[in-house]
């Protein structure tokens, strides 16, 4: 398992757009991926989940990649978020 700790830096947090193209960015791989936030942990292949934890900016996030391509998923979507969030 790998993880992933980042501040939020877009202005408006994590809201509809941005949560939608992660969404589409982890649905490439298999392995499991959870966001977290404050103790709670949502699956980030869900956008509900994603939006729910509510994320503003300069709070920080931990994503979890557990399963055969995690590797892989750690490398994208770490770039992912420090590209757009």
């Amino acid at each position: 398992m790998k993880e992933f700790k980042y501040v939020v830096t877009d202005p408006e947090g994590i809201h509809a757009r941005p949560a939608g193209m992660l969404v589409k960015a982890v649905k490439e791989f298999s392995c499991d991926i959870k966001i977290a936030k404050g103790g709670k942990a949502m699956n980030c292949k869900a956008i509900f989940g994603i939006m729910g934890l509510a994320v503003k900016q300069g709070e920080e996030v931990t994503l979890t990649f557990d399963g055969a391509d995690e590797d892989a998923a750690y490398e994208a979507i770490s770039n992912f978020m420090k590209e757009n969030l």
